[in-house]
């Protein structure tokens, strides 16, 4: 489930690897076309959420590209500063893009918070969508 919660890592693509190994080892019997596409659509929307919910947290604060863009970069200081950086890594990425345009302070800010607004509902949806794979799975196969 971490897969889920980190902004990096593909949870669901983690859990679809899961289900394929499952029937591998059990068989696909259970495991229908229909399961297959809705869990791909699911896995699809869920990556889409991620993504999107983080810029449109950023543009709905007036963010610019640049603070889209520094989000995104900020993002890797998950791996230099742990689990903080879910948080710090935006945002201040977010922010040191504004700046760098040549933003005012407040602006930037604006579009920092957004973008760790939008990271969480993101992260949240992302967190919905790959509990609703699970809980379906094991629907599907007990």
């Amino acid at each position: 489930m971490a897969g889920l919660i980190l902004p990096v890592v593909p949870g669901t693509a983690l859990i679809l690897a899961g289900f394929v190994v499952y029937g591998l080892i059990a068989g696909f019997e259970q495991l229908t076309w229909g399961f297959w596409l809705g869990q791909g659509l699911l896995a699809l929307a869920s990556h889409l959420l991620d993504y999107l919910a983080t810029v449109l947290g950023v543009r709905m604060q007036g963010g610019s590209r640049a603070a889209v863009w520094g989000a995104l970069l900020g993002l890797l200081a998950i791996f230099v500063i742990g689990p903080f950086g879910i948080v710090l890594g935006p945002l201040v990425g977010a922010m040191a893009g504004e700046l760098l345009m040549g933003q005012p302070h407040d602006r930037a800010l604006r579009s920092g918070v957004g973008t760790v607004l939008g990271l969480l509902l993101g992260i949240l949806g992302k967190l919905l969508l790959g509990c609703i794979m699970c809980l379906w799975f094991v629907l599907r196969v007990w």
